[in-house]
């Protein structure tokens, strides 16, 4: 009998909790353990934005990092920004799987060679309708598009290619 070793994912959380969603969820890291966890896996939270990474030497026991969003600029000098987009080269020279949401994808495109900047526009804000041609092929995705609540203030200007 084969056995399963228990997938674990960290959690590099770049902004602080808010009064709100302490209260209502008890952090973000409950808000995103409900909406990404799968049965079984085990979730561990480092608060980059106050300086806490993971231990190089552990890195290999995750199976994927997820950098959420944060009120900073992604291309800020921050200690912290900084200490990041090492780990993040190094998680990309050791192949690790990585999931960047807002703030988290734009570092990581900043830590691997691309260009992150401010939107000539400055803050885009509103309801935007958005196709979806990734699953236009898939005949159980009804939907071609969707309306998102849209906000940034920030883009990749160039992404570096091999």
């Amino acid at each position: 009998m084969k056995v399963q070793r228990e997938k674990r994912f960290a959690l590099l959380m770049a902004a602080r909790d808010s009064d709100y969603v302490k209260k209502v969820y008890g952090g973000y890291f409950n808000v995103f353990v409900e909406a990404l966890a799968g049965e079984g896996e085990k979730w561990d939270l480092f608060r980059v934005v106050e300086g806490e990474f993971p231990d190089m030497d552990n890195l290999q026991n995750y199976e994927g990092f997820v950098i959420s969003g944060s009120p900073y600029d992604a291309h800020g000098d921050e200690y912290w920004i900084l200490e990041l987009c090492f780990l993040l080269q190094t998680l990309f020279t050791v192949q690790k799987k990585v999931l960047g949401i807002c703030f988290g994808h734009q570092v990581l495109c900043r830590a691997l060679g691309g260009k992150v900047g401010k939107a000539y526009s400055d803050w885009d804000i509103g309801i935007r309708k958005k196709s979806l041609p990734l699953f236009e092929s898939l005949s159980a995705i009804k939907m071609r598009s969707v309306n998102c609540l849209w906000e940034h203030k920030f883009l990749h200007i160039l992404i570096k290619q091999e």
